[in-house]
């Protein structure tokens, strides 16, 4: 009956975000919860904040896979991890939407941004996620006791949230890159037999599924920080859960590319923005003269090769690149 009570709870999990979003877009505009579309020439205001119906949507289907397990078969379906998941996502998710609510209105100081985020690893903390024991290149199998549920949970929650909204500003940007990584993981815990993992995975990927619906170009509803923390701390718990650290990290990789440049962007005394300069015909040029961003890097591959540069095409060459490094993590991560 798993594969049927999987179904059905990413169903609920899709209808759930696709018709709050459709709610949510109306509500944004009368509201004047909207913000600029700023790759665009003309004025083109975008409902804020859809993320939170992402979160939603998922929390929904992850609970919905608890009851018919519960209810039905009362077989195993990893209700402790699941409903770790399901409460750290919701707290993500809502600080996200504080972030958009009041950044929109006067601005958070993005040190603040980071340390809050601390807290959100609690209910891992609390279920004591994961295995202390890790392979260190070069060291070898080292047990770090609880220092790993207490210090280093935190830490990669806190580090997946922050970075993962680092590289975003594109319509299907965030969504398409939370869709390809939740794939990558669903592929890899399904070979290994982590089915707690496989499950939260494929209920997420839906569930962004139903929101690119929505944020696909031209988009109608924005992300915001509600689904970037939100994708970004659920992603670290499932690297977590599921003890693939190795494979988590390099599938993560263009984040910490992308935080790289970012440094190099302050080293030269520059608080990078993504965006690009938009042209009266909709194409987009660089922001600056140097990369200081994996988005200003693909406008200027696509000048190169095309003589101009799209939106859309910024997005499809960073999900290039996630999916070619999904397959070389696929390829030679093994799992221990």
């Amino acid at each position: 009956m798993y594969p049927l009570y999987l179904l059905i709870s990413s169903v609920i999990a899709v209808l759930t975000t696709y018709y709050l979003l459709k709610w949510w877009i109306g509500q944004a505009h009368r509201l004047g919860f909207t913000g600029k579309d700023m790759n665009k020439p003309e004025k083109h205001d975008v409902a804020e904040a859809g993320g939170v119906w992402v979160s939603t949507g998922a929390a929904f289907g992850i609970l919905s896979f608890i009851a018919l397990n519960k209810y039905l078969s009362r077989n195993p379906s990893y209700e402790e991890e699941l409903m770790a998941l399901a409460l750290l996502l919701f707290m993500s998710s809502f600080l996200g939407f504080l972030d958009d609510l009041l950044g929109w209105k006067k601005g958070i100081k993005p040190i603040y941004r980071v340390l809050v985020m601390v807290p959100l690893s609690i209910p891992l903390v609390v279920i004591k996620a994961g295995y202390s024991k890790m392979a260190i290149p070069f060291i070898g199998v080292v047990d770090f006791g609880l220092i790993y549920p207490l210090v280093l949970v935190p830490i990669g929650v806190m580090g997946a949230s922050n970075a993962f909204n680092m590289l975003a500003g594109y319509n299907g940007l965030e969504a398409l890159q939370g869709v390809l990584l939740m794939l990558f993981t669903a592929i890899f815990s399904y070979i290994h037999g982590i089915y707690s993992v496989f499950t939260a995975s494929i209920i997420m990927l839906a569930t962004l599924l139903a929101f690119l619906k929505h944020n696909w170009y031209p988009a109608r509803v924005f992300p915001g920080n509600s689904l970037t923390y939100g994708v970004g701390a659920y992603y670290a718990s499932l690297v977590i859960l599921g003890n693939f650290e190795k494979y988590g990290l390099m599938l993560f990789a263009l984040y910490f590319l992308e935080l790289v440049l970012f440094i190099r962007g302050l080293k030269h005394g520059v608080y990078k923005e993504n965006f690009g300069i938009p042209q009266p015909d909709g194409t987009l040029k660089p922001p600056y003269d140097k990369c200081y961003s994996l988005t200003h890097l693909a406008i200027k591959i696509q000048l190169k090769i095309r003589g101009k540069a799209t939106e859309k095409g910024v997005v499809y060459f960073i999900a290039l690149l996630q999916i070619i490094i999904g397959i070389i993590s696929l390829l030679i991560i093994k799992y221990v």
